[in-house]
């Protein structure tokens, strides 16, 4: 970057982020060209590092802030400036740092520039800059990976994402900062979108950990005006928007059944081969205009868990649309049998999913008692380990986090469908007609 350049630079620098804008458009494209790769033009205030001694720089913000983006420019910047670098890239495996951290759109190498491109040699997990800085891909599902390799900076893309099952997303963390060991000052960038787990809830107390919160909103410029309009009108201030777009660490509900941390606690990236049993979970609405019709898919395995494989629940359905949808789940999972609650009208039930060929043995359930009444065994079979989570089911899970112990509903919409699906299926693959959980002997 020559003299004017660098005047140039600094001039558009002092001005405001939309004049900023608004004057490099101006500019020639002989001027804008040397430009275009720096970065404090472009960034916003939420994704330029803090300034201070930090060990870690914690950024905690919805889909869409720039958290890729950010973590990027500060590993190209520490590369550019520093032969002597030695990078850790951590991604919750080896396909996502790679996909993301590496060759995605706000990766590496699509934002460097073209004499400073990186090589990257993927049998060898290994970018290398052309002045000798060095980083390393790792797989946060891959602790061990992590112990013995020496570095002086990481950058650790969607932490809430990491494999927390048997402590493997603390264990990669902790071999992390153990490997810290070069240079004079170690720092570690942690992007994610906030989620109830534990590694997350550690950073946030950490005495030497610097923070930056942020919304989708934050980064409007470089976002479509229609996906902005769209994931307010479909999300708003529900608990998911509040967490993606928002970047709001939820808080758990004093008293609910179910806690974000037992949720993640209780999540597995694949279940043992084939199931022993699948059924479908229904809690059918009231009336076309009311609530929507919870349709939950678990199913029993050989090592006697049950996992919750999918939720097919839809929004304000007509009888015929529920029931289609029904028996497309029953389809694609293979189910043997259909549950569903017919408080509502048993008959009508019945009727509405022999029209959509729901051909499974169909096993109407009268509510006896509350949903939350009917709730409670199942949580327990939660905290013992008998129920796991095969992905995310956000919308399941933040009406699971709002059934109360012995107490109203507390959760979003008027009533926990979903959740009543979900209980009434893990009834009848697990507590049978005793309706209390039984733990077997290890």
């Amino acid at each position: 970057m020559n003299e004017r350049t660098r005047k140039r630079l600094k001039a558009l620098l002092a001005l405001e982020p939309v004049e900023r804008r608004e004057m490099f458009e101006r500019l020639s494209e002989s001027q804008r060209r040397p430009l275009r790769h720096s970065w404090q033009l472009f960034a916003h205030d939420g994704q330029l590092a803090p300034e201070g001694d930090w060990l870690i720089w914690l950024i905690l913000a919805g889909r869409g802030f720039g958290k890729t983006r950010a973590g990027a420019e500060w590993v190209r910047a520490l590369a550019e400036s520093d032969p002597q670098v030695r990078i850790a890239l951590v991604g919750a495996s080896l396909g996502e740092a790679r996909a993301v951290m590496v060759e995605g759109e706000s990766g590496l190498l699509a934002i460097a520039p073209r004499g400073k491109r990186p090589k990257y040699e993927p049998s060898k997990r290994q970018l290398q800059w052309p002045n000798g800085a060095r980083a390393t891909l790792y797989s946060a599902g891959e602790p061990e990976s992590l112990r013995g390799p020496q570095h002086s900076h990481a950058w650790c893309d969607e932490i809430a994402k990491w494999d927390g099952a048997g402590g493997k997303a603390l264990s990669a963390w902790d071999n992390l900062l153990l490997g810290l060991r070069l240079g004079e000052r170690p720092q570690v960038v942690a992007t994610t979108t906030p989620r109830a787990v534990p590694l997350l809830t550690r950073l946030i107390d950490h005495p030497e950990a610097e923070q930056t919160r942020g919304r989708t909103i934050d980064n409007g410029a470089n976002l479509p005006p229609r996906f902005i309009r769209a994931m307010k009108r479909e999300f708003g201030r529900t608990a998911l928007g509040r967490q993606e777009l928002y970047g709001e660490l939820l808080d758990d509900i004093e008293g609910a059944l179910w806690t974000r941390a037992l949720l993640e606690h209780c999540r597995d990236a694949a279940g043992p081969g084939t199931p022993i049993r699948t059924v479908i979970g229904v809690d059918p609405p009231a009336s076309a205009a009311g609530d929507a019709c919870g349709i939950v898919v678990c199913a029993l395995y050989e090592d006697g868990l049950v996992r919750v494989l999918a939720d097919c629940s839809i929004e304000r359905p007509s009888p015929e649309s529920w029931a289609r949808r029904v028996a497309q789940a029953a389809q694609s999972w293979e189910a043997e049998r259909v549950v569903a609650e017919a408080n509502q009208g048993g008959d009508m039930v019945a009727a509405v999913l022999r029209a959509a060929d729901v051909a499974l043995p169909l096993k109407l359930v009268h509510a006896r008692h509350g949903k939350t009444a009917r709730a409670e065994p199942v949580a327990a079979l939660y905290e013992v380990g008998r129920v796991r989570h095969l992905g995310t089911f956000p919308k399941l899970e933040d009406q699971l986090c709002g059934l109360m112990a012995g107490g109203a509903y507390q959760g979003p919409g008027r009533s926990p469908d979903r959740a009543d699906a979900l209980v009434w299926a893990v009834t009848e693959l697990v507590l049978g007609r005793r309706g209390v959980p039984r733990v077997r002997a290890t």
